[in-house]
């Protein structure tokens, strides 16, 4: 699949896939595969002890739909265990994380809108205050926080 050519069925063969310190992330709905100006989706698949530690997205609000597993979603200060077919609300630029301290794997769909915005996708916060002292950060050698990619 080119970027040039836009579908409107997804197979699991065409998704893009990329692997971060803390989970996998598929890409189901982006500007390139189908031409979604409004919303980017993806399924996180986050393997237990990992987390993806407090950072915001300037520009876009955000749902989170747990699929299996159990997240430990923190939005802003608050905190929340969610379950399959619990869902979090992220507005726009508020920091937030999720943490898989389960036994089994957790597998998440997340889903952002609009797709392009000015400014960067991601913003890492987990090294600042108040965000360091609400919940320790889950350490990733060689990782250092972004201020502006994803």
């Amino acid at each position: 699949m080119t970027a040039k050519t836009l579908h409107r069925f997804i197979q699991s063969g065409d998704v893009k896939r990329l692997d971060l310190p803390w989970c996998r992330v598929e890409e189901l709905s982006t500007l390139e595969t189908v031409g979604a100006e409004r919303l980017f989706m993806v399924r996180a698949t986050m393997p237990a002890g990992e987390g993806h530690n407090f950072h915001c997205h300037p520009g876009r609000e955000e749902i989170l739909y747990v699929l299996d597993g159990e997240a430990e979603q923190w939005v802003g200060t608050e905190k929340r265990l969610l379950r399959p077919g619990d869902v979090a609300f992220i507005p726009i630029g508020l920091p937030h994380a999720t943490f898989n301290n389960g036994p089994g794997t957790l597998r998440f769909l997340a889903i952002l809108s609009p797709v392009q915005t000015d400014g960067p996708f991601t913003i890492d916060v987990f090294d600042e205050e108040p965000w360091r002292t609400v919940r320790p950060a889950v350490a990733y050698p060689g990782y250092a926080p972004s201020r502006g990619s994803r």
